[in-house]
């Protein structure tokens, strides 16, 4: 947390990681974070088999809610989330500053579901930014959109010190929608506990798309992994 004051944060899964092989998009946006905090316990546990350990998993919403506990008492930490449903950040907003006594979150916003291709309404979102001179901006939409949207926008934000993809994490913030049980966390089946809130949304995300990741940590695994967008020496 307290390293944690400016550049693009993102919180890769296994999701994040099957669609990096095939989005040139997403790949560049990844190119630019400055901190990336494993999101999947899954992921962090197999990386037990590999040269590199990852110590821990840290899901977004857990960070988040750290960074604004952190920043309870901190007047020069301003945050802007922007992202889910309408009305969605608006009581994620009022339920954080309720919780830390204090307007941490200056503004709140929900963009349309085709914001990123939208020049018009992301300019739209730039400034209205930029008027609440917020000094962290959470976008909280589905990947890639998410991380794409805060890489093409970013230098239009002079204000904004840090930028977080956090995705499901303003719907926690407002309530409407229910973390997993510990057990659940602990047994890295936080993931089975979406699915069954939303089968039909995410059938295919964990079944069909999701299930290629361990093809890829099988050719890492031999050594035979090759990135599809760097040129091999």
């Amino acid at each position: 947390m307290e390293r944690l004051e400016r550049g693009i944060l993102f919180t890769p899964n296994v999701d994040h990681l099957v669609r990096l092989q095939k989005d040139k998009d997403f790949y560049e946006a990844y190119k630019q974070a400055n901190h990336i905090i494993c999101d999947s316990v899954v992921l962090q546990r197999l990386t037990r088999l590999l040269s590199y350990k990852i110590i821990e998993s840290i899901p977004g919403s857990t960070l988040f809610r750290d960074f604004c506990d952190f920043h309870r008492e901190d007047e020069g930490c301003k945050i802007f989330i922007l992202g889910g449903n309408d009305g969605v950040p608006k009581q994620a907003q009022r339920n954080i500053n309720k919780r830390v006594g204090r307007e941490l979150v200056v503004g709140a916003h929900s963009p349309s579901f085709q914001f990123v291709k939208d020049e018009l309404e992301s300019l739209e979102l730039v400034k209205m930014v930029n008027e609440s001179c917020a000094t962290v901006l959470t976008v909280c939409a589905t990947s890639p959109k998410q991380e794409v949207w805060i890489a093409k926008y970013r230098h239009q934000l002079p204000h904004v010190k840090l930028f977080m993809a956090l995705g499901a994490t303003v719907d926690f913030e407002a309530g409407n929608v229910k973390r997993s049980p510990k057990v659940f966390q602990c047994l890295g089946l936080e993931w089975f506990w979406r699915f069954c809130q939303e089968p039909n949304r995410l059938f295919r995300r964990y079944f069909i798309d999701d299930v290629k990741f361990f093809w890829y940590f099988g050719q890492q695994l031999l050594g035979l992994y090759k990135n599809p967008f760097e040129k091999s020496v």
